[in-house]
């Protein structure tokens, strides 16, 4: 079923106040000091997206209810990988490698920092191959914006970089890649990394490997 299908989740602030364990009026109070984004229906009610419930929750350390991250984790593409490179003739082959390394897998691919966020929100895809050293946004503000905003979904992320600085790869780790690879790519050891993270989003959701 495509992902187009899905219902749009909307709370109402008595909702919220329930979730969040607050008095109706709290809620009502935090989207009134435009802390917690929200609408109003034409009879004059509050309504709230799931996404900006779940940033404001997210910013405040608040406990994001199962129900909003199962929501976030089903819109996701387990089966995409999206390429970030800049060097188009690597991005080409990671694809064509992965196309024929993960049969089952879609493969999308970005030139820069810009196209790479649009496509994430537009593909959701569960993986994200990421150069660091790309033009626009580079490789570290991208990932700090996947892994701070839960709209994204939390997509994996595997950075990669032809850098020759070492301390890339604990800065990415710290801005919460999930693995990281130095060029010249070994693309074995690339494709195993996205396989071994794609069998543990199965296990988190409770889907048997294929």
């Amino acid at each position: 079923m495509s992902k187009n299908t899905k219902k749009v989740r909307i709370f109402s602030a008595l909702e919220v106040a329930n979730l969040c364990g607050v008095v109706n009026q709290t809620a009502i109070n935090w989207i009134r000091n435009g802390y917690l984004k929200a609408f109003t229906t034409p009879g004059g009610q509050y309504r709230i997206y799931a996404e900006d419930l779940t940033r404001f929750l997210d910013s405040r350390g608040m406990r994001v209810p199962a129900e909003l991250e199962e929501r976030f984790r089903e819109d996701v593409d387990w089966s995409s990988v999206l390429v970030v490179d800049d060097d188009a003739e690597l991005n080409d082959l990671l694809k064509r490698w992965f196309e024929r390394k993960l049969a089952s897998f879609t493969i999308h691919q970005a030139y820069d920092g810009f196209e790479a966020g649009r496509l994430i929100a537009e593909k959701r895809p569960g993986f994200v191959v990421l150069d660091i050293d790309l033009p626009g946004l580079d490789g570290h503000a991208i990932c700090r914006k996947i892994k701070e905003d839960p709209g994204f979904g939390k997509p994996f992320i595997i950075a990669m970089t032809g850098l020759d600085r070492p301390e890339e790869a604990q800065a990415m780790i710290s801005e919460g890649a999930d693995a990281f690879f130095a060029k010249p790519l070994d693309f074995d050891a690339v494709t195993g990394a996205v396989s071994e993270l794609a069998s543990k989003a199965r296990a988190r959701d409770g889907v048997a490997d294929a």
